[in-house]
């Protein structure tokens, strides 16, 4: 069976990251403690950090290759370097600073601006240039985040992530431990229930 058939495209992987870092966002409000600010907002900066690097790596030269010399490609990047200083400059400064939330807010103004021209213009354009490399585009895109997770200290990742979703983490948390409890409950009990 041929794995890249299963893998989801680019342009999903891609709305799907936009998704995660809107909801990471929606959770952020100015009385917000402090500790959970943080965390929304390291959890939200390494997803937009992750995310530009895989469109720069793998999306923006492919798109490149099916159309050269299209305009729309040429100000994607100068967007991101410029998250990038927004990132930078928010991570100098503590969510005890009173620039903190504005800061943070302008930073998500400008993606939800770059966000709103990929989901309208770019992916639609991709999806039209790139049909027949979507999945395989996707699965390369799978392979590189999980590196790219893994140089970004997944630990720090997976606590940002409960400081930010802490309800969402709690249900996946029980879901796996119930997971592992009849995983390590022995055959002859799981085959008993099984029968009634």
């Amino acid at each position: 069976m041929d794995m890249s058939s299963c893998s989801p495209s680019i342009t999903t992987m891609i709305r799907m990251d936009h998704t995660h870092v809107m909801a990471a966002f929606h959770r952020y409000h100015i009385d917000t403690p402090w500790w959970r600010k943080r965390a929304i907002v390291e959890l939200a900066c390494t997803a937009l950090e992750i995310h530009a690097q895989l469109e720069e790596e793998i999306f923006y030269p492919a798109l490149s290759d099916a159309m050269p010399g299209d305009e729309r490609l040429r100000k994607s990047k100068p967007e991101h370097d410029k998250m990038r200083e927004d990132i930078a400059k928010l991570r100098a400064m503590g969510p005890q600073d009173a620039a903190y939330d504005a800061r943070f807010m302008q930073l998500m103004r400008e993606v939800m601006h770059h966000v709103a021209d990929e989901e309208t213009v770019l992916l639609p354009t991709a999806e039209r240039a790139l049909a027949a490399r979507l999945s395989e585009l996707g699965q390369r895109m799978t392979k590189r985040r999980l590196q790219l997770v893994a140089k970004h200290r997944p630990a720090a990742i997976a606590a940002n992530t409960v400081g930010t979703f802490p309800l969402a983490s709690i249900a996946l948390i029980s879901l796996g431990a119930l997971a592992i409890a009849h995983c390590l409950r022995p055959a002859s009990a799981r085959r008993a229930r099984r029968q009634w």
